[in-house]
């Protein structure tokens, strides 16, 4: 179950957003039992990258002994 404030990995790429499998983003918003979330993604220095809606297919939960991994976002 992913609730509200959960990390959440993307499963597949946002490409419209630069966003690749893997980038890290939080759920601030949960709909219809699971069926659907909204994500906020930002930089480390907080700036915001996008917020967007994605079906459950598109994000996972982060695993506590995942490792983050850093690119830089692409303009």
């Amino acid at each position: 179950m992913i609730n509200e404030l959960d990390l959440v990995a993307l499963t597949k790429p946002l490409p419209a957003q630069k966003l690749a499998v893997g980038a890290v983003g939080t759920v601030v918003m949960v709909f219809d039992g699971n069926r659907a979330f909204t994500l906020e993604f930002t930089a480390f220095d907080g700036s915001p990258i996008a917020i967007v809606t994605v079906e459950t297919d598109h994000v996972r939960l982060v695993r506590p002994r995942e490792v983050a991994h850093v690119r830089e976002l692409t303009t």
